[in-house]
């Protein structure tokens, strides 16, 4: 069950004018609780066997732009050398674990497989985001502390 199926039954829930309601599934227990306009709508998700969050590396394709204003040939065969590490998850991007401890990663920063490269926080849940490939952070695409979407580039590397 993906987040935007939980979203969907939530709204369906506090439509229904249900009270509770409770969902149990293979791998996931839900339970949605809602009171009146002034409390609001709580849903307690708890999975049952946790799977490790899986990082999805793509390489970055050169795009053909519809429109007339391209970027330059250059900036597009620069890009096209470099791998783009996507957002897993749906959720809040954070840089660092905590916010006294320091950055995971920098701009110009050697990384190895394996390397914590950020956080990102779903539903109170902290997945660590970790590199499949080793490179050179080129780019952080996302700013510390904003929301990401599934399938969303994170960081640019140059695995050369």
């Amino acid at each position: 069950m993906d987040i935007k199926e939980i979203q969907n039954l939530i709204k369906f829930v506090a439509k229904s004018g249900a009270s509770e309601v409770k969902l149990e599934m293979d791998d996931i227990k839900i339970t949605i609780k809602t009171a009146s306009e002034t409390e609001g709508t709580s849903v307690q998700y708890t999975p049952v066997v946790a799977p490790a969050p899986q990082q999805v590396v793509t390489p970055v394709a050169a795009a053909p732009e519809a429109s007339p204003v391209a970027s330059t040939p250059a900036a597009t065969a620069d890009n096209s050398k470099y791998i783009t590490i996507k957002s897993p998850i749906i959720g809040t991007f954070y840089r660092k674990p905590s916010p006294d401890k320091p950055l995971f990663v920098e701009v110009g920063q050697t990384i190895a497989e394996g390397d914590v490269l950020c956080i990102i926080e779903a539903m109170k849940l902290f997945n660590e985001i970790e590199s499949e490939v080793s490179g050179k952070i080129v780019k952080i695409l996302v700013d510390d502390s904003s929301p990401v979407e599934f399938d969303q580039p994170l960081f640019l590397v140059d695995p050369s």
